[in-house]
């Protein structure tokens, strides 16, 4: 029973050890990585919407999220819009961002984050779709072609790309 006991208190040492080795390389990291995520928006920002110098976050009263942002040239005049779109795809959620200028063109669509079926559904993160997107209006994205093969996916992309400009197009009717 005594020797229990003692394997018992070595094995909780461990595990109170290991864990606070984590939380101490966490809390060294979480910085760095914060400092990256925002470093990797900023740059798909700029190539979403590359006409653009800055980028005004616009946030909801509810949501710490962003809803959008204002891109802003170098002499600080509004050039258009970036926002985040997101819909299920096949086999995962799939996030795109959306560059749209004053007149409800699109400047480009970016995929940043999905998990579909490689050589498949993943072929919606190529250039030969996004580029697509260019120059046609975001309230009517009909004459995007899907991928074949991968038409969920693709069908995702497009029509939460298509909703969520209707959705920001209503917010910013007055700004302008």
């Amino acid at each position: 029973m005594k020797e229990m006991m003692r394997y018992g208190f070595i094995l909780a040492l461990i595990c109170v050890v290991a864990a606070g080795l984590l939380a101490a390389v966490n809390s060294l990291t979480h910085p760095k990585i914060i400092a990256q995520t925002q470093a990797e928006e900023q740059a798909a920002l700029k190539e979403v919407m590359p006409l653009a110098s800055k980028f005004a976050e616009v946030k909801s009263d509810k949501d710490k999220d962003a809803l959008y942002y204002k891109a802003f040239n170098n002499q600080d005049k509004l050039v258009g819009f970036v926002f985040k779109a997101s819909s299920k795809g096949y086999s995962s959620q799939i996030q795109t961002l959306a560059g749209v200028f004053l007149d409800q063109k699109i400047s480009a669509v970016k995929v940043i984050s999905q998990n579909e079926t490689p050589g498949l559904g993943a072929k919606i993160t190529e250039d030969k779709f996004s580029e697509q997107f260019k120059n046609r209006s975001s309230l009517d994205l009909s004459g995007v072609e899907a991928i074949t093969g991968a038409t969920i996916s693709s069908h995702a992309v497009i029509s939460s790309v298509e909703k969520k400009a209707r959705q920001i197009r209503e917010l910013i009717k007055n700004e302008r």
